[in-house]
């Protein structure tokens, strides 16, 4: 898949109304500081589009990236660490559910975790949850450019049995810095962009 043309087209707060988008959407979720707005950014072949930030909790929006004129990348709010109070925090749990549970165009979810580390019990829930919902999330194992080449086999069964992953779930290991991934992540962007057109 060529990246040709991307603009942030939509940003959503917590008393927004969601845009009602008739192209295809894929969601990106992932604890706080999990390597969200690196991966968006080197999908879209942009250095700093989405805002990146050594400090948790950067995206506090729903942000829709309109690419190619055919579908939309939706950038969701981390969860975690973000050093807010627990009310912000809950606005942006419930804006969050709110946009798994109307969204006439989501088809598929990435799902975020760090592949140097045993996925925690927020991403469990999470991923318990959109399940729950009715979505098989993809998992994007990033920062594996910090850990050695042998150890990504362990690491991404670990990831598959904390999370209690389906059978044949993807688990791609993904790293910013060596792009390690990222195509494979546009293949699948690609093909299900083709499924379900129109």
């Amino acid at each position: 898949m060529k990246i040709k043309e991307v603009k942030l087209e939509t940003v959503c707060g917590v008393t927004s109304k969601l845009p009602d988008n008739d192209k295809v959407e894929f969601a990106f979720i992932g604890r706080s500081n999990v390597g969200k707005s690196s991966l968006i950014n080197s999908l879209l072949n942009r250095k700093s589009l989405a805002r990146t930030s050594s400090q948790p909790g950067k995206t506090q929006t729903i942000n829709y990236y309109r690419v190619n004129n055919e579908l939309y990348f939706v950038d969701l709010p981390g969860y975690g660490y973000a050093r807010v109070s627990k009310e912000l925090k809950e606005k942006w749990g419930k804006m969050t559910e709110r946009y798994f549970r109307t969204s006439k165009m989501l088809r598929v979810v990435f799902m975020l975790v760090d592949i140097r580390h045993a996925p925690s019990a927020k991403d469990t829930d999470m991923y318990k949850k959109l399940y729950a919902l009715g979505f098989s999330p993809i998992i994007i194992a990033t920062k594996s450019d910090k850990i050695k080449k042998s150890q990504t086999a362990g690491q991404v069964s670990l990831i598959e049995k904390v999370l209690g992953t389906e059978t044949g779930t993807p688990v791609i290991p993904f790293s910013a810095v060596k792009g390690e991934g990222k195509e494979e992540i546009l293949e699948y962007i690609s093909e299900y962009t083709e499924m379900f057109k129109g």
